[in-house]
């Protein structure tokens, strides 16, 4: 809950310090009294032959004058020094000068004297400085001051009674500037208050939709019409880059719009109507749709661009395919497994028989291999449609990965050709969040896949793994790399999509229920192109600390 902070009016007498606005008029009534003690001493050298004949007391008026000089010159350099005064010692230079400036007319010509109007001003300082009962006091003591050095004057001097009657008059005339600036200055500063209660109210409004925006999951782009960065929230910067400069520790370089998303721009400027194609900023990342739209409709300046994960809306949509077909399959799983455990069954019977030919054997063959197939269908399409919310935890991924190749590897001991598993572990790999038995099952689909196409090539069974940090050193990345023949340019954009497979004894689910398995993880599986022979799956693993 917001507190409102208390005005000087509610301040009382004596308290620590003023605010700013304050102490800077108080600096500036002392450079005003500076200037008029030093008017009065040049006065001094001005006329001092009939000064005799004018003034009362001349050397204690002389005296007064210079010692008042030497006070507000004392009272400029501490305050030059930076001192800042408190309520006090500006309650006590006010009351002082008031009493100055009468002492200073009792030794001259009395209140008939211009000085009395100095006084007023005094007051009226006092009033705009501490706007409170105080400045009532300044009135009442400079009237006091004022009728009491004219009532001795018409008693001890031979003064004039109208002397008495111009204080009083002077009297009036304090009390009225004070009830009246008074009045002024409280409404000044209410609206003084008023005005920074709602500057800090909307500079915490501004700070909570800059957290909001920065925490955004939407990326969020502000462009100017050359496509340059004026703005980016660390979601959009992490879907372009990989970066999060709130998260990352070293300086990050400016950003730079990707080429699709410039050109994207570009035909959109020309055509606000066209909507921009998904693209991937790197070959890691996942795919992203841009809506644009413009900041300030009367200007049209600047460029509001809205960056979507894909990879979320198109997840949506195959949960829902599969949510379907998994519902069909089920339904016709047992009418299905029925038929093809006859055909399973006739064709082993049929290979019993001696009177096969090697025609009919390979018939036999094909009817064994495609029955497996139409199997293997059915249990990972039901896996899909039974597939359970991870269970997420915190994994030292070089201890976890070392385990899981121990393990794996005593599962390969029935292959007869031994297998071959490297490890490369950066040792400041961070670590991440996610559920062991489902990344575990991700990793040995991988595994598998890198083994059996590694040995079709080269005859040897290897993979290498490697783990290590992200650019923003905040997440971690496992690498899954073998010596295979790779996969060709035209088949690497849909590796990934269900039942596409370029080997004719496979599903085409493996791929796609890995990937599956990593978003229900909230890590991203990624084909990286890096030139090098074979194929390397990347796996990205979300920053721990801000998974939902």
């Amino acid at each position: 809950m917001l507190t409102q902070r208390p005005t000087l009016a509610d301040q009382p007498y004596g308290a620590p310090a003023p605010n700013l606005q304050q102490a800077k008029l108080f600096r500036i009534y002392n450079y005003y009294r500076l200037v008029v003690s030093a008017v009065l001493v040049a006065l001094l050298f001005v006329d001092p032959i009939t000064l005799d004949a004018r003034f009362r007391w001349q050397d204690y008026y002389q005296s007064g004058v210079i010692t008042y000089l030497a006070l507000n010159g004392f009272i400029a350099l501490i305050l030059l020094a930076g001192f800042r005064p408190s309520q006090r010692h500006i309650a006590l230079s006010i009351a002082l000068d008031i009493v100055v400036m009468h002492a200073l007319l009792l030794t001259s010509t009395g209140i008939t004297n211009g000085l009395a109007n100095l006084v007023i001003v005094s007051v009226a300082a006092g009033n705009i400085l501490t706007p409170s009962r105080m400045g009532t006091f300044y009135a009442a003591l400079a009237a006091i001051c004022s009728l009491g050095i004219s009532a001795w004057a018409a008693l001890a001097v031979d003064g004039h009674a109208d002397d008495i009657v111009r204080a009083g008059s002077l009297g009036i005339l304090y009390f009225a500037a004070a009830f009246v600036l008074q009045n002024i200055s409280r409404r000044m500063i209410r609206s003084e208050a008023l005005a920074s209660s709602r500057a800090r109210s909307l500079a915490e409004l501004e700070q909570i939709n800059r957290q909001i925006i920065q925490r955004m999951r939407t990326g969020i782009l502000v462009l100017d019409r050359f496509g340059q960065v004026r703005l980016a929230n660390a979601a959009a910067e992490e879907l372009l880059v990989g970066t999060a400069a709130v998260q990352a520790q070293t300086p990050q370089p400016a950003l730079v719009l990707p080429k699709p998303l410039r050109q994207g721009l570009d035909a959109w400027l020309r055509d606000p109507r066209r909507r921009l194609e998904s693209f991937q900023p790197t070959p890691a990342s996942p795919p992203l749709q841009a809506n644009f739209t413009r900041l300030d409709q009367e200007r049209g300046d600047l460029v509001l661009v809205f960056l979507e994960d894909m990879s979320k809306v198109t997840q949506q949509a195959q949960q829902m395919k599969l949510a379907s077909l998994g519902r069909l399959t089920a339904g016709i799983a047992h009418e299905i497994r029925n038929p093809l455990g006859a055909i399973s069954h006739a064709a082993q019977l049929m290979e019993e028989s001696p009177s096969l030919d090697d025609g009919d054997r390979r018939m036999l063959d094909i009817i064994r291999r495609h029955s497996r197939r139409v199997n293997g269908i059915i249990e990972n399409v039901l896996d899909l449609s039974r597939r359970r919310t991870a269970n997420a935890e915190l994994v030292d991924i070089p201890v976890w990965l070392q385990e899981f190749r121990r393990d794996y590897l005593q599962t390969q001991d029935d292959h007869t050709a031994p297998a071959t598993i490297d490890l490369q572990i950066d040792a400041d790999t961070p670590a991440a969040r996610f559920d062991k038995s489902q990344i575990e099952q991700v990793l040995v689909n991988l595994c598998d896949n890198g083994l059996r196409y590694s040995q079709q090539q080269t005859g040897q069974r290897w993979i290498e793994l490697a783990t290590g940090p992200t650019e923003d050193r905040q997440r971690a990345y496992l690498d899954i790399r073998d010596a295979g023949p790779g996969i060709t340019g035209a088949d690497r954009a849909a590796i990934f999509e269900p039942f596409f497979t370029t080997d004719k004894s496979g599903t085409g689910l493996g791929l796609y229920l890995a990937r599956e398995l990593c978003e229900a993880n909230q890590a991203h599986l990624s084909l990286v192109d890096d030139g090098q022979p074979g194929c390397r799956f990347r796996i990205t693993f979300a920053h721990p600390g801000r998974m939902i």
